[in-house]
């Protein structure tokens, strides 16, 4: 079955980390960008941060410096280290894919993804 299963999700203070992972399978793991987006109640998706074929990464502004994507392609995993975590953080975080690596930005691999899976809740509070 061709599947996106994101955990690592929680209640965390302000200030705090998290590290969230998606898990891939199925499918030709190599082939694809990861990425991670968030919604939050009552507002639109958010693309947060992807990572390409080739390793490169981008981040939406907000995340920038404080939150870190990588992959594991033993494990056909990617995760999202989050630090320095603040209350507008709080949303589902979804991992999704794009097929390919001749593409860049994180807005076309936002709009190009053909797969994502269940989100898990991160909340940040104090």
């Amino acid at each position: 079955e061709v599947q996106l299963q994101a955990s690592g999700g929680g209640l965390v203070q302000p200030g705090g980390s998290l590290r969230l992972s998606c898990a891939a399978s199925g499918f030709i793991f190599d082939d694809y960008a990861i990425g991670w987006f968030r919604q939050a109640p009552g507002k639109e998706r958010e693309a947060v941060s992807y990572i390409s074929t080739g390793g490169g990464s981008a981040y939406v502004g907000s995340v920038r410096g404080r939150f870190t994507i990588s992959r594991d392609g033993a494990k056909n995993t990617v995760y999202l280290q989050m630090n320095r975590l603040k209350p507008e953080d709080t949303a589902v975080y979804y991992c999704g894919r794009t097929y390919g690596g001749s593409w860049s930005g994180l807005m076309t691999w936002f709009y190009g993804m053909d797969l994502f899976g269940e989100g898990t809740l991160v909340t940040v509070s104090s």
